[in-house]
């Protein structure tokens, strides 16, 4: 599993039109690509990792504090391209994605993990074709992967 993470002072997605589907403020946009052979395991790690990562600053201007720490909101858009190929040719391979109807489970799984750890989630819609505003914070911007990768 991949979480490509994002310290934003915002973050919106769109879906067919000009109101945000979802928005967060102060918080991380999260887009996540499921791969093949992910297990349970490996969603805990990367949504534990994601609660925890200690990204936003303290009183001294350190990236010392969390997600959790903050308060702050997070944005889960799922994201196959994560997992896009691009050794070879000049079009990506995304074999290493998992198949939708997997990762759907898996995202959605994710988002219940996030929450269960007591983060406020919003969403964009599975396997929709969104548009995603994002108002990258430092910029900061981290690749957290689970072990298994």
């Amino acid at each position: 599993m991949r979480a490509l993470v994002q310290r934003v002072s915002r973050s919106a997605v769109y879906i067919e039109g000009t109101s945000p589907a979802a928005q967060i403020g102060n918080g991380m946009l999260i887009l996540l690509g499921v791969g093949r052979g992910d297990t349970r395991d490996d969603l805990r790690f990367v949504a534990e990792k994601c609660a925890h990562l200690r990204i936003f600053e303290d009183d001294q201007g350190k990236m010392n504090r969390s997600l959790l720490e903050t308060g702050g909101e997070a944005l889960v858009v799922s994201q196959f391209t994560l997992y896009g190929d691009t050794r070879k040719g000049r079009r990506p391979g995304f074999s290493d994605a998992a198949p939708p109807q997997v990762a759907r489970v898996f995202y959605e799984g994710f988002v219940e993990a996030l929450q269960g750890l007591g983060v406020p989630v919003r969403t964009g819609v599975f396997g929709a074709h969104m548009h995603v505003e994002i108002h990258n914070d430092g910029p900061v911007t981290l690749m957290v992967e689970s072990p298994s990768r």
